[in-house]
């Protein structure tokens, strides 16, 4: 009975210590500067990555980065194709009836962005205008419901920065997007220095969600417990803003 009680122990420890040292299939849409994108020679880079890789560290597993077309983001989580997703995806009610998140680690508003001579006084005043979103995401259930009801033509992208081509080729007058991404990807290159965001900044939750989390399955209770206390761990022991500041001059947490 000893020696079965202590093969049972040795057996667990090994478990549990496979587990922490197993990959964390990370699921990525490197399109999305300064989020997530890809240096020069193809390395995946940006504030999600370096956050992502912040939480491996603490739950002492390795990221492995798996590039994923946003729009099939969820449905590649659900077919066990990666385990998490750490690419800037919001919590709103919609995903969480499908998948789970964890506590939120960033929080950043959206703003609509058009050409410096376009006199915006609401959404009507750009009816008419072509406007590039991604396809999936927030900013797209927010273009469809607030925008095209007033007569904006919204028209859905693969990736945010195809939808930046198409502005510089003259084919979009704009787009609607997070203000960091469309800021860093767009309006501080010259290709964007005709263009401004207007209105207000949008965090309306319907649209938005609570900010952005890593998006797991909901059968994945214990790494969530644990990414959680990740989150609050690199939020406490200087990490985070380390990660932060490389990226941004403000606090990317939010309210």
């Amino acid at each position: 009975m000893k020696k079965l009680l202590l093969a049972i122990v040795a057996g667990s420890l090994c478990a549990a210590s496979f587990a922490q040292g197993k990959d964390l299939k990370v699921a990525i849409d490197p399109t999305y500067e300064p989020f997530t994108f890809k240096t020069a020679d193809g390395k995946p880079t940006g504030f999600d990555v370096d956050i992502a890789n912040a939480l491996c560290e603490q739950i002492k597993r390795k990221c492995v980065f798996v590039e994923q077309v946003w729009d099939s983001m969820i449905p590649g989580l659900q077919a066990k194709k990666y385990d998490v997703i750490v690419s800037s995806m919001s919590i709103t009610a919609d995903r969480l009836k499908v998948i789970d998140f964890t506590d939120k680690y960033y929080s950043t508003p959206t703003r609509i962005v058009v050409k410096k001579d376009v006199k915006f006084t609401g959404p009507v005043s750009i009816k008419g205008k072509k406007l590039g979103v991604l396809k999936g995401s927030t900013q797209e259930k927010y273009a469809m419901g607030e925008l095209k009801t007033v007569g904006v033509e919204v028209i859905p992208y693969e990736a945010q920065d195809q939808v930046y081509l198409d502005i510089r080729s003259g084919r979009l007058d704009g787009t609607v997007a997070d203000f960091v991404e469309v800021t860093g990807g767009f309006l501080s290159k010259p290709e964007g220095k005709d263009y401004v965001p207007v209105g207000p900044d949008l965090y309306t939750e319907k649209y938005f969600g609570t900010g952005m989390g890593v998006g797991l399955r909901k059968s994945d209770a214990a790494l969530k417990t644990e990414l959680n206390t990740a989150i609050k761990t690199i939020r406490s022991n200087g990490v985070y803003k380390k990660i932060n500041d490389k990226y941004f001059k403000f606090d990317a947490y939010g309210k």
